[in-house]
This record gives structure tokens, sequence and C-alpha cells, in this order.
């Protein structure tokens, strides 16, 4: 026979515990302050990567070709009245060096100098990632990436660094280890009309100063306005509101009100914990923040209502048993099943954390926090709730009883 664990001996202090974690949590709301992300606050999410000066390319002859490379093919597409309409692709991981590539431009009749790199393969070369070059005598600049881990610079502290002057700016390194791509996010505070204009010269030009001219290539722009901002700030909050009161109303269903209460009150344990954690690391809450939150509350009512169901059950085959005991031995026959979910599922999250960087890794990282306090909640508070409330209503119920009796004698 299984050995019974004695878990609601643990539930008052583990009650105290959480309390105390919890408003912990609060407290850093209140004197610390989340770190918004541009998600939540107006302003630039600004993608860079930075890399080495490659070559110049530049085009004489009639027409407007268009120059594209993305990670595996290199593609110029010439139009114009002046010219005939062609497209010529290069396969830039069978192609062979830049230099290769360069005399097999010069064949298509454009020029393609070489700054650095000749040597290396053409699949160094850094994607067009805003859009194509338009090829003309005016000559284009392309880049390549660092070909080993002695080439790489810019380490995410000098990128700070730099862009410390540019209001609040904070920076978060993306991509894969050694790629140097980078998110600078600056907050919009109202007081610059071009807000959205100058802040990306500002950092290229901060970039540059760091760096050295030309090595800093723009991925991508996103602004985000202040009215998209705070509409999305107020829908997060009202979209874990409905999810925490259609629980609410599953649970009641389901259940006894007891159950249903005790419930919510772990989930929404586990979000508050998840939130202190937060507030406390110093980690941005984004959308990506809202999305771990909600996947948390999932995670933690599908491991409460398994419990509850087994309560439910050992309760109806002993009816006599102290319920006390019957959440004991409920908690002790599902203990196998809930180490090997939680075990499983924080493989696949660590795995994410270790091996991803910037809002991915922040996700998982919120996730392993949740889970933990999830399967937490999932023994010490939901069902510490339903013996609590069980308890308190015998205690009401005998009370009620002995003042009936006492009534009576009375008369």
């Amino acid at each position: 026979m299984t050995r019974l664990i004695r878990f609601h001996k643990a539930f008052l202090p583990a009650a105290i515990i959480s309390l105390v974690v919890i408003a912990f949590g609060v407290v850093g709301i209140f004197v610390k302050g989340f770190n918004l992300g541009v998600d939540f606050q107006a302003g630039i999410n600004q993608y860079i990567q930075l890399a080495y000066p490659a070559a110049t390319i530049t085009y004489n002859g009639g027409g407007t070709p268009k120059l594209t490379i993305s990670e595996s093919v290199a593609t110029v597409v010439f139009t114009g009245v002046d010219a005939t309409s062609r497209t010529v692709l290069w396969d830039l991981s069978t192609v062979g060096t830049i230099a290769d590539l360069a005399g097999m431009m010069k064949a298509e009749g454009l020029e393609f100098t070489i700054i650095d790199g000749a040597g290396l393969s053409a699949d160094f070369l850094v994607p067009t990632y805003q859009g194509d070059y338009i090829l003309s005598p005016e000559p284009v600049l392309i880049h390549r990436s660092a070909k080993n881990n002695a080439e790489t610079f810019g380490t995410i502290e000098e990128i700070r660094a730099a862009v410390a002057s540019i209001g609040s700016a904070s920076v978060q390194d993306i991509g894969a280890k050694g790629s140097m791509q980078y998110v600078i996010r600056v907050r919009d505070d109202g007081s610059d009309t071009a807000f959205s204009a100058n802040v990306p010269l500002l950092i290229e030009k901060a970039l540059n100063n760091a760096f050295g001219s030309d090595r800093t290539v723009a991925m991508k722009t996103d602004y985000v306005g202040a009215r998209f901002s705070k509409d999305l700030a107020d829908n997060s909050w009202k979209l874990i509101l409905f999810t925490l009161t259609v629980i609410l109303i599953y649970a009641g269903i389901r259940f006894k009100f007891q159950f249903a209460a005790g419930a919510v009150l772990a989930i929404i344990h586990d979000a508050l914990i998840v939130v202190g954690f937060i507030v406390w690391s110093g980690m941005e809450f984004n959308t990506s923040s809202i999305a771990a939150i909600l996947t948390i509350l999932g995670y933690s009512i599908n491991d409460t209502i398994v419990i509850f169901d087994r309560i439910r059950e050992d309760r109806t085959l002993n009816p006599t048993d102290k319920l006390t005991t019957i959440i004991d031995k409920s908690i002790t026959e599902t203990l196998g099943r809930t180490f090997i979910t939680i075990i499983t599922t924080l493989l696949a999250v660590f795995a994410l954390y270790i091996f991803t960087s910037g809002s991915i890794k922040d996700f998982s990282l919120a996730l392993i926090v949740g889970m933990i306090s999830g399967t937490y909640s999932t023994v010490f508070v939901a069902s510490g709730f339903v013996s609590f409330w069980e308890k308190h209503m015998a205690h009401r119920f005998n009370r009620n009883a002995s003042t009936a009796v006492t009534a009576k004698t009375v008369r």
C-alpha cells in the first residue's frame, strides 16, 4: 500500500509563505514598478545587426535593377524600358566565395567592388532585411557577418552604453549566439513630435560613433503609438480577468463552490507569483509576459482539476473518512502523475530557455517559475482552501446547532 503523505499539515505554513511572497511582489509593483516593453508603452523597436562592410554594387546600364539578398539566395531583377526584363539568381551556399559572386555579377553588367572578405563564402553576406536595393551609378553598400568568434564585436553591454543617451533605451539580444543581432527599445514620452523619424537616425549615429561607420544594418523598425499601447494594455488585463471568470464558471459547474473558489484562488496565486518575479527580476513586461501568464493559468487549472476529480472520487468511495484524510490520499495517489507532468514539461521549457534568446528566453523563464508555482498551488493552495472551507463550515454548523440547543433548553 502506498504510504499516505500528510499534506494537510503543511497547508497553514504554505499559506503563510504564499502570502509573504505575494506581498513581496505587490510591494515591488509599487516600489520598483514594471519594466514596460514598447508593447505597453509608446515607442520604437529598432532591430539591428552589427556587421562588416563587404562590398559596393553599382550599375551603369539601362533600366532599374533591384537587388535582394536573403539568407540563401541573391536575386537581381532587371526591369525598365531600356533593359531586357529578366531575373538572375545565385545560390549563396553553392556559388563559392564573395569574389566568385562578384565575377558572376560582373558578367551581368553589375560592378561589384569588394571591400573586405573576398575569400569568405558568399553566404556570409547579410540579407537586405528592409526590402530591395535599387541599383544605379550610386554605390549600394552590402555587409557580411563575422566569420568567427574572434571577429564579433559589440556586446550587449557596449550597445547599452552606446545608446544610453537616447532617452529610456533598453537592449536585448536576439538571434543565434554570435549573430550580433539586437533589438533596441526606446520609449516615446511625447516630447518629440517627430519621434518615429528621429530616433532610428539617433540610434544609427550612436552605434556608428561607438563601433565605426557603416557597421550597423537596420533589420526592422516597429513603432507603437500611445493609443495602441494603452488599448493593448487594457485588453490584456481584461483578457486575464475574463479567463479567471470563465475558469470560475467552469469549475463551479463541475464541482461545488468551494472547489471552484479554491481553483481560482490557486491560479490567482500563480499569476501574482509570476508578476512579482517579473517585477523584481527586471524582466520586460510585454505581450510575451501576458502569454506566459495565460499559459500558466491553463497549466495550473489542468493540474488542479485532476486532483479535485480524484478528491471527489475518493470522497464517494470513502464517505465516512475525514476530508483532510481524503485530500491527503488523493494528492498522494496523483503525486506520480504530477511529477511526471511537471518534469517532462520543464524539460521542454528549459530547452527553450537554454537555446533561445530575447523575448522567447524571458517567456520560458516566466513559464519555469509559473509551472513550479502552479504545481505548488494545486497541492497546497487549492486543496488547502477546500480543507479550510470545510472546517469553517463545519465549525459554523456546530456553533449554530449548539446555539439552537441552548435556546431550546432555556425555553
